[in-house]
């Protein structure tokens, strides 16, 4: 499998937990209590976007650098949090930990992966027309 299709299956398989956490949180509450369970809702509302934007990028994989790399530092910093939150005494829970591997571990790793692909995939064409402005003196 060339590594454009593996890097888009990846990413496809990844952001699937993202998608189904967010839409499971929508749909259910967490405490009872109408505050609480509406920002569970939002912030569930949240990562549903985040795994749909993923899921947005598979496509054009090697044209959607910023995207993902957007789309991973928010990861990133949710994993920050939860991290500090542990720090902070937040009980850690097996499913704790798993978050944080694919947001401090997963997300960056699939983030370099695409820009290793996208330094593949850009044809050396285009590289040499950036430079030739640049190159015209050298040349009559």
């Amino acid at each position: 499998m060339e590594q454009r299709h593996a890097l888009q299956v990846s990413i496809a398989i990844a952001a699937l937990l993202p998608v189904v956490a967010g839409l499971w949180g929508i749909a259910h509450g967490i405490s009872g209590d109408g505050w609480v369970d509406n920002h569970h809702r939002y912030l569930s509302g949240l990562l549903l976007a985040i795994g749909l934007g993923y899921w947005s990028t598979i496509p054009r994989i090697e044209r959607m650098g910023a995207r993902l790399r957007l789309l991973t530092a928010l990861v990133v910093i949710g994993g920050g949090a939860r991290l500090a939150g542990l720090a902070l005494g937040d009980v850690p829970t097996a499913e704790i930990w798993m978050a944080l591997a694919m947001e401090l571990g997963v997300a960056p790793l699939l983030c370099l992966w695409q820009t290793r692909v996208m330094a593949t995939e850009r044809p050396a064409s285009l590289a040499i027309g950036k430079l030739e402005p640049h190159l015209r003196h050298i040349a009559p």
